[in-house]
């Protein structure tokens, strides 16, 4: 199966007044084409450092990253435009990357369609719930077509209910689109719910400590959840952030 997704004994170190810190040290892990992977580790480990690294905003010290295709990036809040529609919000990316042709807008209304959201497309952002403009963010960052999709604890603004209806959300559109990803997250639940892989760090400087394969029936997160080995997988992942 085809890489998306390379880090090879990745070094990243940078300068604060204080002196040189290390912030992830020969990390080395792959991400394949159509994977859900989910990313968990102490905090201030560096989590949120490896996705810079993967969308090419930072570079390594030492070591390589390697990715095959574009990334979109899903942040921890919506940051959908107040003064747009969220027609305009979804025809955002098409404007940046001069694409904004009426094929690509049509892809863009037929994603919103897909998913609910047609009958809103005139509304404006503060109109929408929470729930909502997480959704009408991930297909913005869909009309661009990207081959990775990074996320970067897109949840953790949202109430607890609304957090769980959100993810199973994310997780349907972004299976049924054949998308690969990668969800930054602290809530260990959370990693087991969504992801087929998943990958634990050390603390600073971060190195990969375990991946793991999940061995669930079900892809839908809220299923997963009911399944009795769900919480072995806890115990688990608890032990090895918690030696």
């Amino acid at each position: 199966m085809k890489e998306i997704l390379a880090f090879d004994n990745v070094r990243l170190t940078y300068h604060t007044k204080r002196g040189e810190v290390t912030a992830l040290n020969e990390l080395t892990f792959s991400l394949r084409e159509g994977e859900f992977a989910a990313m968990i580790g102490p905090s201030g480990c560096g989590k949120s450092t490896v996705l810079s690294l993967a969308a090419g905003l930072l570079k390594p010290s030492e070591g390589t990253v390697t990715l095959s295709g574009s990334v979109g990036y899903m942040l921890q809040r919506d940051e959908l435009f107040p003064w747009r529609t969220i027609e305009k919000n979804l025809y955002l990316p098409l404007e940046v990357q001069k694409k904004n042709t009426e094929e690509k807008r049509e892809r863009a209304r037929e994603l919103a369609a897909k998913y609910g959201l047609s009958g809103f497309l005139k509304s404006y952002p503060s109109q929408l719930s929470g729930g909502m403009r997480q959704r009408a963010a991930l297909i913005r960052t869909l009309v661009s077509e990207p081959e990775l999709l990074l996320l970067d604890e897109p949840f953790s603004a949202l109430d607890y209910q609304t957090r769980l209806l959100v993810a199973a959300d994310v997780s349907r559109i972004l299976r049924s689109e054949g998308k690969t990803a990668l969800l930054i997250t602290h809530d260990i639940s959370e990693a087991i719910s969504l992801a087929d892989r998943i990958f634990v760090l050390t603390a600073r400087p971060a190195r990969l400590l375990a991946a793991h394969e999940t061995d669930f029936a079900s892809t839908d997160p809220l299923k997963r959840r009911e399944e009795p080995r769900f919480s072995a997988w806890f115990e688990t992942l608890w032990r090895e952030l918690n030696p």
